[in-house]
Parts: C-alpha cells; structure tokens; sequence
C-alpha cells in the first residue's frame, strides 16, 4: 500500500473501503461529515454502516493512525460483544492477511 491507497484481495482503491463479511464496498463519509470541523478529519461514527457481523472488528486509522473514531463506536462495540481493533491502516492490513475473507470486518482509512 501506499499513502492513499490501499489493495484488498489484489484490488487497488484509491478511497477509503468497508469489509464485510469478505465483501469490499466504498466507505460512505457522508454520514460523518457533520463532525468534521469539531475533530480536523471526518471521524469514524455510529451513523456510517458499520460491519459489525463478526467477532471483531479492524479499524485502520491511516498511514499515521490520525482517523478519529468517536466514543460511541466503541461503546456500541462493546454492547455488541465485538473486539474493536483500530491500529494504523498499514498494520490492520496485516492483521487480515491472517483471517479468512468470510471472518474479515474492517474499515481502512487510506490517508492520514
């Protein structure tokens, strides 16, 4: 990978992407932008469509790990019984390479 970019399963995306479930989709933002200003980056929030399907979850937080994930993420992880798991993108794209594309749920953060 680089800045900005990022491959899943030998596929480039130059965007953030959501997996679900093995399925990779284009991270919706929009939800999230209405707290930008408040935290310098669109941060990671209760209103974007989560995968929250397996027993943890990858966060990737960017090539420097600033993606800001507001508290309720974690709450609603926790209330769910799910593992959140939010290291730098580089990192998080190691920790999938270990699981299988079905037991994979992560949202990858291609810049900051």
């Amino acid at each position: 990978i680089a800045f900005g970019e990022i491959e899943v399963q030998e596929q480039r995306y130059d965007y953030d992407v959501v997996i679900d479930g093995g399925k990779v989709r284009k991270r919706k933002k929009s939800p999230s932008k209405q707290y930008r200003d408040e935290h310098g980056h669109t941060p990671l929030s209760i209103k974007e469509e989560i995968p929250w399907g397996g027993g943890q979850l990858i966060v990737g937080t960017g090539a420097y790990g600033r993606l800001p994930i507001l508290p309720e993420i974690r709450q609603e992880a926790e209330r769910r019984g799910v593992k959140l798991v939010a290291v730098p993108t580089e990192e998080a794209c190691r920790l999938l390479r270990d699981l299988k594309p079905k037991d994979a749920y992560a949202i990858l953060h291609t810049t900051c």
